[in-house]
């Protein structure tokens, strides 16, 4: 037999209080049944049952547990990274406070819901890296999101090449150091504006899609742009004339039907990230890991309806300490 809880020192106070102050109970009878010249018998019987339902009411709280059992628990896990991206049109504010900001405020909210799962950060512009590797820890990937700045990676345009090649490549890797029958969902979720200067991404895709990872993508911005500000002044091109940068949304939606995800936006006035949530946590089937547990339960109720009992059989019983 185990216990759910121990025996602390509140309930050896409370235990010694209650004896205390029944001991002073029984003085108390003693001596108005021999001033009377009686003896009260039942007051044994009472004795008896309280000191009986007073233990067993402390083994319920205590909380028995035997009959151990064998249980198979079957879960479905997944691994999630969550690519951010880094250019600097991510600075623009068409979004409150910045499209980085609420992208950040938004991932915490991604981090937080999938705590069971393993989750891994990449940053990515003109080049993509991971920020920090597939793990359970929360806090680390909150520290890790909240110091994401534009100015972290080399100045550039945005390229999903680098960061669709980086999320293969580590999946990859993953499943040859993994247990092959313990294969869990694969999902890649990208935050950007959809400004994408790179090239040939079909067989990258298809990659993709070979390995089962689906794409959920997350567009910030808003389709009437915004300026990109570089310290106290907005960005410029080469021909003097201040750059608007615009939501992009055509890419994330061909990449999210592509590899059977999704696409969501955050805008000025929605953000869809609580349905991107619910897709990712509708994703089931897909993880074939399962371990056998040893599992007790906890039978406090027998103590507690046998205390319950002789509760109401004390109620019933009365002492007679004079006799007419």
């Amino acid at each position: 037999m185990t216990w759910y809880q121990t025996l602390t020192l509140l309930e050896i106070l409370f235990g010694a209080l209650f004896i205390g102050l029944y001991i002073g109970y029984l003085i108390r009878v003693r001596r108005i049944a021999s001033f009377f010249k009686q003896r009260p018998h039942v007051i044994w019987v009472k004795f008896v049952i309280r000191h009986l339902y007073v233990a067993l009411l402390i083994i319920s709280i205590l909380g028995p547990s035997f009959g151990a059992m064998k249980k198979e628990i079957k879960t479905i896990g997944k691994d999630l990274y969550i690519a951010v991206d880094l250019s600097k049109s991510m600075d623009a504010t068409d979004v409150q406070p910045s499209r980085l900001e609420k992208a950040k405020h938004e991932m915490l909210r991604l981090v937080d819901r999938f705590n069971s799962d393993r989750i891994g950060l990449i940053v990515f512009s003109s080049e993509a890296f991971v920020q920090a590797p597939l793990t359970y820890d929360q806090n680390a990937l909150t520290l890790y999101t909240q110091t994401l700045r534009t100015n972290l990676l080399p100045e550039g345009g945005t390229n999903f090449n680098p960061v669709l090649e980086l999320v293969h490549d580590k999946f990859a890797q993953d499943k040859i150091i993994s247990n092959p029958e313990q294969q869990k969902a694969k999902i890649l979720v990208i935050i950007s504006d959809g400004e994408n200067h790179g090239e040939d991404t079909e067989a990258l895709i298809e990659r993709l899609r070979e390995q089962n990872i689906r794409v959920f993508t997350l567009g910030v911005g808003t389709s009437e742009g915004s300026r990109i500000p570089i310290g106290n002044r907005f960005k410029r091109d080469a021909e003097g004339k201040t750059v608007i940068t615009q939501l992009h949304p055509d890419f994330l939606i061909e990449l999210a039907e592509q590899t059977d995800g999704q696409y969501y936006e955050i805008n000025d006035r929605v953000s869809e990230v609580s349905r991107l949530i619910s897709a990712i946590n509708n994703i089931e089937g897909e993880l074939r890991e399962s371990k056998t547990i040893d599992v007790t339960a906890n039978k406090y109720i027998y103590p507690l309806a046998l205390a319950l009992l002789l509760i109401v059989l004390d109620a019933l019983i009365t002492v007679k300490v004079v006799r007419i």
